[in-house]
């Protein structure tokens, strides 16, 4: 493996500016505390580690239903933070989100919020949540240029690689930014199989993608993904958000042995 294909991965860039220098994978870390206080704590945890980006689930938000305080505690991470990228995400509970009052048509208005305050760079919104709703979010994040992360997670299973592919290039097709893939491996072959389509959906579309695969098995599509076209990788700071993150630490430790071996 060549150096040149290691960088293959398309950089994550908000206003055509690369995060990181340019840098891939770049490294995510999630919000998950669930009130603002805590959240300002966790930030400032996390802020320790360098994070490239940070991710706040507000799903885990108690006043998710408050359109004007999520605004103003994402101001607040974003102040606290010092110019590290937010990316903002309510997760469904039917891909793997916690469960709010939030129903989906006042889910597309806090998306709207928020995206009006300009107070993210990324907002993440789910390809199954249908056309019409996805347009609605396009349109909001691009009226005012915050980035949109189009995005399909099954919890349960692992898709076939046409099947994965088809959810790359759906998201290229709804005018997503960057298209994001998770899934859950129950053997190696899975693993393979998102590896597979990661890489052939990077062929085939000129975006940033992010993919995983989730779990103990999925551990190596966080630390290799960017080999395959995956642009970000997810690692746990104070909580994880998804099965198989691994502490922020340990993962720049096994990203840098990785590139110094592709080298």
């Amino acid at each position: 493996m060549t150096s040149e294909r290691v960088a293959s991965a398309r950089p994550l860039a908000i206003d055509g500016v690369p995060i990181a220098h340019g840098r891939v994978p770049v490294v995510c870390v999630p919000l998950v505390a669930s009130t603002r206080q805590r959240i300002l704590d966790e930030v400032a945890a996390v802020m320790a580690k360098s994070p490239d980006v940070l991710e706040w689930r507000v799903d885990h938000f108690a006043g998710i239903v408050d359109g004007p305080a999520v605004v103003a505690v994402a101001h607040a991470i974003r102040d606290a933070a010092r110019g590290t990228p937010l990316i903002v995400t309510r997760r469904s509970p039917r891909e793997g989100g916690a469960a709010t009052a939030l129903d989906d048509t006042q889910a597309i208005a806090l998306y709207e919020a928020i995206c009006a305050a300009r107070c993210a760079d990324f907002i993440d919104y789910e390809l199954g949540n249908g056309s019409a709703n996805f347009a609605r979010v396009r349109r909001a994040a691009h009226e005012h240029r915050v980035g949109l992360i189009g995005s399909f997670h099954d919890f349960a299973t692992t898709p076939s690689v046409s099947v994965l592919v088809g959810k790359f290039a759906q998201a290229k097709r709804e005018g997503a930014d960057v298209a994001k893939v998770a899934v859950m491996p129950h053997d190696p072959h899975d693993v393979l199989t998102l590896l597979a389509a990661t890489w052939q959906a990077h062929a085939a579309l000129d975006m940033p993608l992010i993919s995983m695969a989730m779990g103990p098995l999925g551990v190596v599509s966080r630390i290799a993904g960017a080999l395959f076209g995956s642009s970000l990788t997810f690692a746990a700071g104070e909580q994880a958000s998804a099965p198989g993150q691994m502490p922020v630490d340990d993962l720049r430790q096994a990203l840098e042995l990785l590139a110094r071996a592709t080298k």
